[in-house]
């Protein structure tokens, strides 16, 4: 069963959401991925939303870039979790994209990381700790995972 839906503005997107879903694939996370704008197709959005807890999603991942409307537009349409990517843009460096995502109205979260393949990898690790509050199977997981990280560090040595 999915229960974490990627959604991205833009198919020129998935570049970005690659590091997501190869990390959600590494923990065998169930999910989906859709392109759906925010902009563009407004309408298919709200549907997909309103539809998505039906199909046993339980966390959305909104990657868009520009005015990155698209996690607040989800937001506004579900009472689930949203977690945002900004994508980097030519023209602001992506600053466009991270600005217009943290500036939510009142009473529409949306949980914002960093722009680009980083807030990317990390988008994906929010929600499996999201899951992990219920699922033991992935709170083991991320132990394992965080634990990994840790050795990696201990095991560099810096001779000067």
């Amino acid at each position: 069963m999915h229960k974490i839906s990627i959604i991205m503005g833009s198919r020129s997107d998935l570049e970005i959401v690659k590091e997501a879903v190869d990390l959600l694939k590494a923990f065998k996370a169930g999910f989906e991925i859709e392109v759906l704008s925010a902009h563009r197709s407004p309408k298919e959005v709200a549907q997909y939303v309103e539809a998505a807890p039906k199909k046993g999603i339980r966390v959305f991942i909104a990657a868009a870039g520009g005015a990155a409307a698209l996690a607040g537009v989800i937001a506004s349409h579900t009472t689930l979790p949203v977690i945002a990517i900004p994508i980097e843009t030519k023209s602001l460096k992506g600053l466009d994209s991270l600005l217009s995502t943290v500036q939510m109205p009142a009473g529409i979260p949306v949980a914002c990381m960093a722009i680009g393949k980083a807030g990317s990898k990390n988008a994906a690790l929010f929600a499996l700790e999201i899951l992990a509050i219920s699922d033991k199977k992935i709170a083991k997981k991320l132990l394992c995972y965080k634990d990994d990280m840790r050795k990696k560090i201990k095991k560099i040595k810096v001779k000067i």
